[in-house]
């Protein structure tokens, strides 16, 4: 019994140890957090929409039977990745008819309404989720988060973070080609 004991410390160590080098693993991307809802029907909500803001609330009846993937940004007027991160999306639905909608988190209407009339306003519905209740059912960790939906209502895809910067971008443009959302040619 007594060597029984005096092994444990070497298992803890031994445990320990590959759970630091695993951490430490240079190739690992550390905004890639697993999300339980991948492969799974988005989340069931209905959130009325933003105060001041001329598009329609969003619930989970708007993800199913759609043409085409979509793309549902969790953001905030007082997050500030997410202001750097819209100037993406936008151009994302300028340029490529992406289907962008959004989830703003815990912020207050007004700012929510001036924020999107000052820096325009790319989504086709936009829910508000003053509670935070939706965030929770979608599992996000912080905003901004991005996720894409099949046209089943699916969760196919999920980003922790802003989508800026080429790798992010690259990242992203691959991941909705590979949803069917872009082009095979774009996102080549």
């Amino acid at each position: 019994m007594k060597r029984l004991f005096a092994v444990v410390p070497l298992v803890v160590a031994v445990v320990l140890g590959g759970f630091f080098l695993w951490g430490l693993n240079p190739e690992r991307d550390p905004s890639e957090i697993p999300s339980v809802l991948i492969s799974q029907p988005a989340p069931e909500f209905d959130l009325p929409s933003v105060p001041g803001v001329d598009v329609p609330g969003l619930g989970r009846a708007d993800l199913t039977d759609t043409p085409g993937p979509v793309v549902i940004n969790v953001f905030a007027s007082w997050c500030v990745p997410c202001k750097a991160e819209h100037a993406v999306l936008t151009r994302f639905v300028e340029r490529y008819g992406l289907r962008l909608f959004g989830i703003n988190y815990k912020d207050e209407p007004k700012d929510a309404a001036t924020w999107l009339s000052d820096l325009g306003n790319p989504y086709a519905r936009i829910g508000s989720d003053r509670s935070g209740r939706a965030g929770i059912e979608w599992g996000i960790s912080g905003v901004p988060e991005t996720f894409i939906v099949g046209r089943d209502g699916t969760v196919l895809y999920r980003y922790v973070g802003p989508i800026v910067g080429e790798e992010a971008v690259a990242k992203f443009t691959t991941a909705l080609t590979q949803a069917g959302a872009l082009d095979r040619e774009l996102g080549s």
